[in-house]
């Protein structure tokens, strides 16, 4: 049996690696879900924003000697609403209000984490993530985030559709676009918080943004485009982690690298239309 093969059979029994895959998974179907609608939106930078502006959540919490993820949920809350009443009070275009937050939050954690002793190991997981590091809670709330952002996408699919494709359209007909707009942000900050444990805050984004761009190119309609999304995103995280386990390497990048090969096959694949 080859080395790849022994290794794989090996690995996926013990409870950590199949923690690992379907924390994955999770993750990649959220991503996938939630990056449908971002890019459209053109948020596709937010996530990115939010992953470098993490940091200065990670550095306050072991700066304080509490646990970086009870500090990080909180963050992503108060960022999304943070960037959302800019955003709204501001004339500023998205990208260079968001490239301000992050610029300036990750400056402040860098000096932040001045003060703090001991830290470069645990900084490296979660720069890079660690997904072989989850836990039974981290898996309860990514699932139950996922449940909880396929029920609001599913309940109110109309509403979101004709924000992203026709916001005017939506003012017009009464629809409350700055709310839904508000419970969309907070839904992917909360994505992106939970998934920095696994992805690492540098490779955070890619899980909203390259299953979502990939999926673009092959669907003809809304809907297609939204569930392909989500199967991409899946499917990029169990033949992401299947390569990472044979060839024992790094889990994140594996899975980043499976959704580049994704939508690079994407891109050659004939395609007659789009969503």
């Amino acid at each position: 049996m080859a080395p790849e093969i022994t290794r794989l059979v090996e690995l996926f029994p013990l409870p950590f690696m199949q923690r690992a895959l379907l924390g994955g998974i999770f993750t990649g179907l959220m991503g996938g879900l939630l990056g449908s609608f971002t890019i459209l939106r053109q948020l596709s930078f937010f996530s990115d924003a939010l992953g470098h502006s993490a940091l200065l959540a990670i550095s306050i919490g072991l700066l304080l000697g509490l646990n970086p993820a009870a500090v990080l949920l909180p963050f992503a809350v108060a960022f999304a609403l943070g960037v959302t009443y800019l955003l709204e009070r501001t004339r500023l275009w998205t990208d260079a209000l968001l490239n301000i937050i992050y610029s300036s939050s990750l400056a402040i954690a860098i000096i932040t984490l001045t003060f703090v002793g001991q830290y470069k190991g645990g900084l490296n997981n979660l720069l890079f993530g660690d997904i072989l590091a989850i836990q039974p809670m981290d898996l309860a709330l990514s699932g139950g985030l996922l449940i909880g952002t396929g029920v609001f996408l599913g309940l109110t699919l109309r509403t979101q559709m004709l924000i992203t494709l026709h916001e005017p359209l939506a003012i017009a007909r009464g629809v409350a676009v700055s709310a839904h707009r508000t419970a969309f942000i907070v839904l992917l900050s909360l994505a992106v918080g939970i998934s920095i444990k696994a992805i690492g805050v540098l490779l955070v984004s890619a899980f909203v943004v390259i299953p979502a761009c990939a999926a673009r190119l092959l669907s003809r309609t809304f809907t297609s485009y939204v569930l392909l999304s989500a199967s991409l995103g899946g499917l990029s995280a169990v033949v992401g982690m299947v390569v990472s386990a044979a060839m024992d390497l790094p889990s994140g990048p594996s899975i980043v690298a499976t959704q580049l090969g994704f939508f690079l096959l994407a891109m050659v694949l004939p395609h007659s239309g789009r969503a």
